[in-house]
C-alpha cells in the first residue's frame, strides 16, 4: 500500500498539508470585505500560509474572495508561488488600495520583484491565477511618483493567468508584470491608470510588460483586453536589459486601446504580433515603435495586421528609430490628426537607416496630412497594393478672431462668426496668448479640443481663456500627398498602389511627392494609379536616381 505521506513521482503529495485547504474562503481566514477593516494583514498571512503549503506538498491553492469591498492599506502583499486569487467578478469583489497611514508605500495589491524580493528565473512565481475581481487604485497618494504603485506588480511568472479583471486609477501602471513565460492576459480592462504619471515617468501604462528576462523567447498572449485613458500606453512592451536578447513569442489579439497617450507600443520586442485590434482616439499615436525606453531599443520584426487605427490625435502609426524590419498589412488607417503612417526619428536616437519596412494592402483614408510619410532613412522598403484616398483633410485656412462672438470652455472654442469646414482644422494647435490646445475635431463654428493628457478635463496648457480673447489658428501645409518621401529612400519598391481623391472638396494634393530633402535612389516605382488628386499625380522636387519608374497611370510621360 502506498504511504499517503509519500510524494508521487512528480513531487506532489496525494493529500494536502493539514490546515491549508486547496480552496480557501477569504472570509474564513480573517478578511472581512466590509470596506472599512484593513484586510491586507489577513490577506498577507493567508498567502504565506498557502505558499508554505504549496512548497511542502506541491499542490496549488486558490483564495476565493466572496462579494465585498476589501480595503488594502499601507502595504502591498508579497505574493507566493502556487497561490491564486479569485473573486466573484468585477464590481462584486473589489480591492480598494490606499496608503493613508504610510504615504511612502506604493501599496500594490500583489507584488514580487527582483529588486525587493529577489525574483529571478530560479525564484519565479508559478501556477498563479488572478481572476474575476476589481482593483481600485484611486486611494494611493504619494509626494513623488513611484513606478511600484501598481495594481499588480509581479516579475518572473511562469504559467500565470490574468483573467476578467478591472483595474483602474492606479497611481502607476495598472497591470505591470514583467518576464512572463507561458502566461495569458485575457479579458482585462485597465482604465485611468498612471494618474500620477505626468507623461515622462517610467510606467504609467494600462498593461505594461517588461520583457527580456527569459532570453530569446517569452510566450505571452494578451487577448480580448481593453485599455482606456491610461497616462502612457494602453498596452506596452519594453526590453529591460541593455544589450539583452529581444524575445519572440508575444501576441496581442483582439484588444481595444482608446484615449491613452499611445494605444499599443513596442519598445524592444522581436516579432511582436498585433492583430485584430482597434486603436482609436489615442493622444499621440495608435501604434508606436520607439527606442526611447530604458534600454534604447526599438522593436523590430513585428507584424501589425487587420487592425482599425482611427481618429488618433496625431499619427495612426508612428515608427521611430527601429532598424527594421517591420510589416504593416491589411489595416484600416483613417481619420488620424496628422499622418496615417509616419516613419520618423524620435528624440536623440539619430538617423539609423530602417530596412525592409513593408506597408502592404492597407486602406488609408481621411487622415489630416499625408497618408504615408517617410521622414527617416529607409532601405528596401515595400509600399505595395495600398488604397490611399481622400487624405490631407487638414485644409482649413488660418484664422484669427476675438471679441463678443468668441467663447471658451475646458474642451471647446466657439466662434459664432466662423464658417469652418468640418474637421478641416483637426490636428492643428490653436494658440490663445501663451496657452495652446490641439483640435480633435471641428464643425462650422466650434473647435472640439483634445484633453491635454489622458483623463484630463481640460484641453488647455493653462487656464481657460477669458471670453473674447483673440485666438490664432495656423494655416494648413500647402502639400498633403498620399505618399511623401522626405528622406533618403534607397532600393525601395512602390508598386500597385491606388492613390486618389474623389471627395468634395478634394484635399489630397498629390499622389506621390518627393520633397527637396527627399531622394529616391535605385527605387522601383511601378504600376501605381495616381490619377485624381487635387493638383497633380506626382511632384518631384528631387528627381529620382537610377532604378525604374514605369507604368504609373497619371505620370505616363516619365515611364
Amino acid at each position: 500500500m502506498t504511504d499517503p505521506h509519500t510524494p508521487s513521482a512528480g513531487g506532489v503529495r496525494p493529500h494536502p498539508v493539514a490546515g491549508a485547504p486547496l480552496m480557501s474562503d477569504a472570509r474564513e481566514h480573517g478578511l472581512t470585505g466590509d470596506g472599512t477593516t484593513n484586510d491586507q494583514p489577513a490577506l498577507a498571512a493567508l498567502v504565506d500560509l498557502l505558499g508554505d503549503a504549496y512548497a511542502a506538498d506541491g499542490r496549488a491553492r486558490v483564495i476565493y474572495c466572496p462579494p465585498g469591498v476589501y480595503s488594502i492599506r499601507d502595504a502591498g502583499t508579497v505574493w507566493r508561488t502556487g497561490v491564486s486569487l479569485v473573486g466573484a467578478g468585477p464590481g462584486a469583489t473589489r480591492f480598494v488600495l490606499g496608503n493613508p497611514g504610510n504615504r511612502a508605500d506604493p501599496t500594490p495589491l500583489a507584488f514580487h520583484t527582483a529588486e525587493l524580493h529577489g525574483a529571478s528565473r530560479e525564484r519565479h512565481l508559478a501556477y498563479c491565477t488572478f481572476a474575476d475581481f476589481e482593483i481600485d487604485g484611486s486611494g494611493v497618494a504619494m509626494a513623488e511618483y513611484n513606478p511600484q504603485a501598481k495594481g499588480l506588480g509581479l516579475q518572473y511568472v511562469v504559467r500565470g493567468v490574468f483573467r476578467n479583471l478591472y483595474i483602474h486609477h492606479t497611481a502607476a501602471t495598472g497591470l505591470g508584470c514583467d518576464f512572463l513565460q507561458d502566461c495569458m492576459i485575457d479579458g482585462v480592462l485597465v482604465a485611468g491608470c498612471g494618474r500620477m504619471d505626468n507623461g515622462t515617468e517610467m510606467g504609467g501604462a494600462g498593461i505594461g510588460i517588461g520583457i527580456g528576462g527569459w532570453g530569446s523567447v517569452e510566450r505571452v498572449n494578451v487577448v480580448n483586453c481593453s485599455a482606456v485613458g491610461n497616462a502612457t500606453s494602453g498596452i506596452f512592451f519594453e526590453l529591460q536589459f541593455e544589450g539583452g536578447l529581444r524575445p519572440r513569442g508575444i501576441r496581442v489579439v483582439g484588444c481595444h486601446a482608446e484615449g491613452n497617450r499611445f494605444g499599443i507600443a513596442d519598445w524592444g520586442a522581436n516579432g511582436l504580433v498585433v492583430s485584430a485590434c482597434t486603436l482609436v482616439g489615442n493622444l499621440d499615436a495608435g501604434f508606436q515603435v520607439s527606442a526611447k525606453g530604458t534600454t534604447g531599443t526599438a522593436g523590430r520584426g513585428g507584424l501589425l495586421t487587420d487592425c482599425v487605427i482611427d481618429a488618433n490625435l496625431r499619427d495612426g502609426i508612428s515608427i521611430g528609430n527601429t532598424p527594421g524590419p517591420y510589416t504593416v498589412r491589411g489595416n484600416r488607417i483613417s481619420g488620424n490628426g496628422r499622418y496615417g503612417y509616419h516613419q520618423r526619428s524620435l528624440g536623440d536616437a539619430g538617423q539609423e537607416c530602417a530596412r525592409e519596412i513593408v506597408i502592404e494592402s492597407n486602406e488609408f483614408y481621411g487622415n489630416s496630412l499625408d497618408a504615408v510619410r517617410f521622414d527617416r532613412p529607409v532601405r528596401d522598403a515595400f509600399v505595395v497594393g495600398n488604397r490611399i484616398r481622400a487624405n490631407g483633410r487638414q485644409c482649413g485656412p488660418g484664422d484669427r478672431n476675438g471679441g463678443d462672438t468668441v467663447r471658451y470652455s475646458e474642451r471647446s472654442v466657439i466662434d459664432r462668426r466662423a464658417s469652418w469646414q468640418g474637421d478641416a482644422h483637426r490636428g492643428k494647435t490653436i494658440r490663445v496668448g501663451e496657452r495652446v490646445a490641439v483640435v480633435a475635431a471641428n464643425d462650422e463654428n466650434e473647435l472640439h479640443l483634445a484633453p491635454v493628457r489622458p483623463g484630463a478635463f481640460t484641453g488647455w496648457s493653462g487656464d481657460i481663456p477669458d471670453p473674447g480673447t483673440p485666438y490664432e489658428l495656423p494655416g494648413p501645409p500647402a502639400t498633403r500627398a498620399g505618399i511623401t518621401v522626405n528622406t533618403a529612400m534607397d532600393s525601395a519598391t512602390i508598386r500597385g498602389n491606388r492613390v486618389w481623391d474623389s471627395h468634395e472638396p478634394t484635399t489630397q494634393t498629390h499622389g506621390l511627392w518627393v520633397t527637396a530633402e527627399g531622394r529616391c535612389v535605385d527605387c522601383r516605382i511601378e504600376d501605381n494609379d495616381l490619377v485624381g488628386n487635387a493638383e497633380e499625380s506626382v511632384r518631384l522636387d528631387t528627381p529620382p536616381v537610377g532604378g525604374r519608374w514605369e507604368r504609373n497611370h497619371g505620370d505616363d510621360g516619365r515611364g
